[in-house]
């Protein structure tokens, strides 16, 4: 079954404007960001409410998230890093998380991801929750950030940990990330059984990809050669990884499952 999840076009829910009632300029300020959220997300009528917001009550963190998004979208990071920036210094708390997805997301800076999501997890009491798409937990996605540094036992250990926490519950990837990494150190029989979960929760290609990598490394070439074709299948039929804004870690495309094919066909001749 493959699990869809909203996508980064969602906003943060919206403040109650009557919080702010005992300040006028705040709460115009807040009026004015409910004007920009009636027009397209980063069209110029959206992004001059939210300006007007800002000047209004600088205190307002939602209008400066809110401005920054379409920023990070484009591309141009250079405009959204002060704007995202002023929220985390008004609502830490709050916004810390949407600046460390977006540090992993969008730029791939693992070390500023890994230190928001510590500075976070050391201010609360409660569940630091997920990324703003819904994709991963917040701690799954440090271990990623850990992988994507080249630590892989570190990345290990932070996923094993929250996968093993009381509020954790499976995200549409987090078994063929685990179990990549654990192919990666070694741990072939985990790696194994963890893909065989991800098939179970969310039937992707890449879990059959990843399957045959692990069952070559053992020398079954049959196993491997019949996992290639299934995920070969399981691509054409479009159960894959996917996201819109940017290649997921561990995800593979038709080429690589053709490729791989190409090579133990070539190793059998």
């Amino acid at each position: 079954m493959l699990f869809l999840f909203a996508m980064l076009g969602e906003s943060l829910a919206f403040p109650n404007c009557y919080v702010y009632k005992e300040d006028e300029n705040c709460y115009k300020a807040c009026k004015e960001a409910e004007e920009a959220v009636k027009y397209p997300q980063g069209s110029r009528l959206s992004q001059f409410h939210f300006q007007e917001s800002v000047k209004l009550c600088p205190q307002f963190a939602y209008s400066f998230f809110e401005s920054a998004v379409p920023f990070a979208k484009r591309g141009q990071m250079h405009l959204w890093i002060d704007l995202i920036n002023k929220a985390v210094e008004l609502e830490p708390e709050f916004y810390l998380a949407q600046r460390g997805w977006y540090h992993w997301f969008f730029m791939h800076n693992y070390e500023l991801a890994i230190a928001d999501i510590d500075r976070l997890d050391a201010m609360v009491s409660y569940d630091i929750g997920e990324t703003g798409d819904g994709f991963y937990h917040l701690n799954v996605m440090k271990g990623l950030c850990y992988k994507g540094l080249g630590n892989y036992e570190k990345a290990i250990e932070v996923i094993e940990e929250c996968m093993a926490g009381p509020e954790y519950y499976e995200r549409p990837f987090d078994h063929i990330h685990l179990g990549v990494l654990y192919m990666e150190v070694g741990r072939l029989d985990e790696a194994l059984a963890e893909l065989e979960k991800q098939k179970a929760f969310n039937d992707v290609s890449e879990a059959y990809y990843y399957s045959a990598k692990v069952y070559q490394q053992q020398g079954d070439t049959a196993k491997a050669q019949a996992a290639l074709q299934e995920a070969l299948d399981k691509y054409d039929q479009g159960y894959s990884m996917h996201n819109p804004y940017r290649q997921l870690m561990d995800k593979i495309y038709r080429l690589d499952i053709e490729e791989a094919i190409a090579e133990m066909t070539n190793k059998g001749n």
